[in-house]
């Protein structure tokens, strides 16, 4: 079973990715915030990890070059509501910047679509 972790303060929007990605056959990782996230990352190894940007501590893009760090060829997503931190270069390290939404088609697209090219 392939793993995803989420890492997003808001505890309603890591319950919502739990629930809608395990119904997609994934086993969810959560995480809190950047911290929690790179000791959990330490113990389990995600195969794809979505991340938000703005949190406390450790922010989105901060973790990003730490996950980085640790695994060069683990694929990332930021999902963020921000669509105003597309323009940080810093964020071009992800595989992928998808906007929060009610939505979640395209964030299970594109998780599945990194998945696939992970495999190949």
């Amino acid at each position: 079973m392939e793993k995803v972790m989420v890492v997003d303060d808001d505890e309603g929007i890591r319950c919502l990715y739990e629930q809608v990605l395990s119904d997609e056959g994934y086993k969810v990782i959560l995480a809190s915030d950047g911290l929690e996230a790179v000791e959990i990352f330490k113990k389990v190894k995600p195969d794809i990890v979505i991340l938000d940007i703005r949190m406390p501590g450790m922010d989105g893009i901060e973790l990003l070059g730490k996950v980085l760090d640790m695994d060069r060829k683990l694929p990332v997503i930021i999902n963020s509501a921000y669509s105003m931190y597309k323009s940080n270069f810093l964020t071009w390290m992800a595989d992928a910047y998808v906007i929060k939404s009610s939505d979640l088609t395209e964030l299970k697209l594109k998780v599945r679509e990194l998945l696939d090219i992970k495999k190949e």
